[in-house]
């Protein structure tokens, strides 16, 4: 059992990282935050405003792969709890420009683990309960699936097929290397398709209810049949810390949200949502637009959560159409009213 008493978390301002700060210090009333986000497009410190206990939180503004910055902040906070989010996680992004996923998620992960192998275990001589690194990936890394296929599993083989998958599969193996060569106190999650409130706004939820709202085409890549499971971003927070807490050194679990549906499906759902809050733009599903698919689009991906089950008893809680009515209800009123100042 890990007790965490100061954590940095990194990619605090993105869309997972942010619910995790507002998580961790609704449920944690003792434990102190720091995090660190760079703040580019994928960040912003409006997903960091109204926190519960915001005194317990410190944010600082830099970039993962700065290791004096990692370094004193590690040792000036006295930090015993690394939680990792931050990545560079827009697929199309990573097609149009591959370095910086290398940059971020590779070598920033890299500087992630060598400092805190340096602070946790070389000068402070720290054991395996005393200190733990969070690991955030995605089931990205497992490649594509056929309709067929099982649901991947943790020890399946990597096959990843984006610059982005690839990068952070590489990010995986570091931290699976820094555990076994140096006893480095890691676990790592692998999670669907996230949704939920401050999600950037070039993911698909947002897209299709930014564009329904400007009455603008829905860009649907392809048919629209490629199926993800979706996971909504509190069951993910809630996860992440049960396997921090509770997990041994070393484990890595899969966190799904047992919710399989195709894009289309999705977009129409949404829709459908769409023509109760806003019924003078109905039929909104009018506005679906098929576009040139992407370059090596995945056709389905789905992870089997049953170990994080039986282990640490985790399960989904939120049921997802009526969870996905709120989230688009979120964002209508973000939308609407940023676009009424």
């Amino acid at each position: 059992m890990h007790t965490p008493a100061r954590v940095l978390i990194t990619g605090c301002a993105g869309f997972i990282g942010s619910n995790f700060v507002r998580h961790l210090l609704d449920v944690d009333r003792t434990a102190h935050l720091v995090g660190l986000d760079l703040l580019t497009y994928a960040g912003s410190l409006d997903n960091l405003v109204d926190l519960p206990d915001p005194a317990r939180f410190a944010f600082e503004k830099g970039n993962i792969c700065n290791a004096a910055l990692v370094s004193q902040l590690l040792r000036d906070h006295h930090i015993d709890t690394v939680v990792h989010f931050a990545a560079e996680s827009h697929v199309d992004r990573s097609i149009e420009g591959p370095g910086a996923f290398v940059d971020t998620n590779v070598m920033g992960t890299f500087v992630l683990l060598q400092e805190a192998r340096r602070y946790w275990l070389d000068e402070r001589a720290l054991g395996s309960q005393s200190v733990r690194f969070h690991h955030v990936s995605t089931d990205e890394v497992f490649g594509s699936l056929s309709a067929a296929a099982p649901h991947s599993r943790e020890g399946d083989p990597y096959l990843p097929n984006s610059p982005y998958a690839a990068s952070k599969a590489s990010s995986d193996h570091f931290v699976r290397a820094y555990q076994q060569t140096f006893s480095l106190p890691t676990t790592m999650t692998h999670c669907s398709n996230n949704y939920g409130p401050f999600q950037h706004q070039e993911k698909f939820i947002p897209t299709v209810i930014r564009s329904a709202l400007a009455r603008k085409a829905i860009p649907i890549y392809g048919d629209g049949s490629n199926v993800r499971d979706w996971l909504h971003v509190h069951d993910h927070c809630m996860a992440i810390e049960r396997v921090m807490r509770q997990s041994e050194s070393g484990q890595t679990y899969n966190v799904g949200g047992k919710n399989a549906w195709s894009n289309n499906d999705v977009a129409k759902l949404i829709c459908n949502f769409l023509d109760e809050l806003q019924p003078s733009g109905a039929p909104h599903s009018q506005l679906l637009t098929f576009v040139t698919d992407r370059l090596g689009h995945d056709a389905r991906y789905a992870v089997c959560a049953d170990k994080i089950a039986n282990d640490l008893g985790w399960q989904p809680t939120f049921a997802f159409e009526k969870a996905l009515r709120d989230v688009v209800r979120w964002y209508v009123d973000r939308m609407t009213s940023s676009q009424a100042r």
